[in-house]
């Protein structure tokens, strides 16, 4: 038997979090782009290891799928883009977590709270990219060779020219509308996911 357990974030709840992603920021300000993929994927790798509820799953596999945003030389994301989602993905490089990770199940409520925000603040992005994703996987296919080969390959860029407009006239479109959409999970996430440069090991 499953159980549904809702979880409303007040005003109060959100400054909280807005708090706490700005601490991060100023303590992981001047670490590497590098630094902070590495720190995110510890996580991911820690996620892993254990039997986690599919509220933090789902969640886990969004922050795979930002890290793999920055990572993916075909994607080639614009560095005022890439500087956006590397803003999120820093408060995974702070130590300072509000729940340790190592605390059964519980450890990563707040890691997928934080997610689900920068989910939210970050959809077109992720739309965009999801979407890139699986053109890229549908192209190799015809053409014979394995996503993960393709690289800056030339029938891919305008495709990716195009994904990329559309990214920024909705994410200039939704300028102040804040946390209030929704996060879109239970749609793409069922199905098969295309090959994207991830950490997190798809079974």
């Amino acid at each position: 038997m499953s159980v549904s357990i809702s979880i409303e974030l007040s005003e109060e709840d959100l400054k909280h979090f807005g708090e706490a992603m700005k601490a991060a920021r100023e303590t992981a300000g001047s670490r590497s782009q590098e630094e902070i993929v590495a720190a995110a994927g510890k996580l991911l790798a820690e996620g892993q290891g254990g039997q986690l509820p599919a509220f933090i799953r789902e969640r886990l596999d969004r922050l795979d799928a930002l890290i793999a945003m920055v990572r993916d030389e075909g994607w080639a994301l614009p560095g005022e883009d890439r500087q956006r989602v590397l803003a999120a993905l820093v408060y995974f490089a702070d130590p300072a977590d509000s729940i340790p990770d190592h605390v059964p199940v519980l450890g990563f409520l707040d890691d997928a709270l934080m997610i689900e925000l920068c989910v939210r603040d970050l959809q077109h992005e992720l739309d965009a990219y999801d979407d890139f994703c699986e053109y890229r996987a549908h192209e190799a296919r015809k053409r014979e060779v394995e996503p993960d080969q393709v690289g800056r390959a030339q029938w891919l860029e305008g495709r990716r020219e195009e994904l990329l407009e559309r990214m920024h006239r909705r994410r200039e479109r939704d300028v102040g509308v804040g946390y209030g959409r929704s996060s879109g999970y239970g749609g793409r996430a069922r199905y098969a996911r295309a090959w994207r440069p991830g950490i997190l090991k798809v079974t």
